[in-house]
């Protein structure tokens, strides 16, 4: 009966809306600290301190964490840690995250021998016109090389001289010096 008495009167609080009639509740404020080797939180009266010879202590949650810290274990290693979800990119805190690139942005400029016009006015032809200026460059640059190749041909007809034969120079033995 007590508990059912208990409901009701929060029944009857929420009915006339949060925090009307009475005012919130202080948060009891608790003093915890991490797991030195699973950053789990420990609350007070848990856990155990350990301090190394130098003075390094650590605070340890359970007796799990302190073996295997002792058997120099890596947390990083151990798929239940915060620390291995952190390194292998596991959960949805790291995810919203996303940091936005910027892209760069276009900018034109001028050519040497052309101007800024003169590079719009070309971009703006129209791509047949292009084509047949290509075409049109092609068949002067065949035409050159149908040129040189005559050019050279008239050339090879010549008779060309026979090469003369070296001549080997005697070998001569220096002379004793007296």
């Amino acid at each position: 009966q007590r508990r059912n008495s208990f409901r009701s009167h929060l029944a009857q609080d929420s009915a006339a809306g949060p925090w009307t009639t009475t005012p919130p509740r202080s948060v009891m404020v608790i003093k915890c600290s991490d797991c030195a080797f699973t950053e789990f939180r420990v609350y007070p009266g848990r856990g155990r301190r350990y301090i190394q010879k130098d003075g390094k202590s650590f605070f340890f949650g359970n007796s799990k964490a302190e073996n295997l810290f002792h058997l120099g274990r890596k947390a990083a290693k151990l798929r239940w840690t915060p620390i291995w979800r952190r390194m292998h990119k596991k959960g949805g805190a790291d995810v919203a995250k996303k940091t936005r690139t910027r892209r760069a942005q276009k900018f034109q400029k001028a050519i040497v021998g052309m101007s800024l016009e003169e590079i719009r006015q070309r971009k703006a032809k129209k791509p047949e016109l292009r084509q047949k200026a290509a075409a049109e460059k092609e068949q002067k640059e065949k035409a050159k090389k149908g040129a040189a190749k005559a050019a050279a041909g008239k050339s090879a007809a010549k008779p060309k001289a026979q090469p003369q034969k070296e001549k080997v120079a005697a070998k001569v033995k220096p002379s004793k010096k007296r």
